[in-house]
């Protein structure tokens, strides 16, 4: 089989401009060249003060003084969190920026191809990480609405149950970054 989806993906989002903004924070969504592109997650370890605190993420944080763009600290906290260095991969694109509804953050996200996931080695913010084929990610019956509570507040938010035994559900900025690589790979809804 051929990497369609991959290639579309790449098509898809080469042929465009991204909506970016000044951001605070970067990540990094790593992809896979095969015919079922899979897509490398996070899972953060969880502890106080952290408000992504065990949640499923792409690998990245915010961007400090000395990165000299956003895509250099999703680079570089792609390689503190996994020990992946991205600097060689293919740079496929950039996905919109996102503003986090609860934390008032902006986030970009950046696309890499590579031919296959390494062996990674998580730092101490990371719980595990591992890989899900962007079609376990758009199958329509792993998508529906949960509630969380943030700040004291119960709202309800849209969610993907990744199947993966003892991790939370997909949700937040991470949700709406798939959401849109699911768009540009000809997988998302209304694409």
């Amino acid at each position: 089989m051929t990497a369609v989806v991959f290639d579309r993906l790449v098509a898809s989002l080469s042929s465009r401009d991204a909506r970016a903004e000044v951001c605070g924070a970067a990540v990094a969504a790593v992809v896979t060249r095969c015919a079922d592109p899979k897509v490398l997650f996070i899972h953060r370890v969880s502890h106080d003060g952290d408000p992504w605190s065990g949640h499923l993420a792409f690998p990245g944080g915010r961007i400090e003084p000395d990165d000299s763009s956003d895509r250099h600290a999703a680079e570089r906290e792609t390689l503190e969190e996994v020990g992946l260095d991205l600097s060689a991969a293919d740079m496929v694109g950039r996905l919109d920026d996102i503003a986090g509804h609860t934390i008032p953050l902006r986030v970009s996200c950046h696309v890499y191809g590579i031919d296959a996931l390494p062996e990674l080695t998580p730092n101490e913010e990371v719980e595990d990480v591992f890989a899900l084929p962007l079609s376990t990610l758009a199958d329509g019956s792993r998508h529906f609405e949960a509630e969380f509570e943030i700040r004291g507040e119960r709202r309800a938010y849209s969610v993907i149950d990744t199947g993966v035994v003892g991790k939370p559900l997909l949700w937040g900025l991470t949700y709406r970054f798939v959401t849109q690589l699911l768009h540009h790979s000809g997988m998302g809804h209304g694409a």
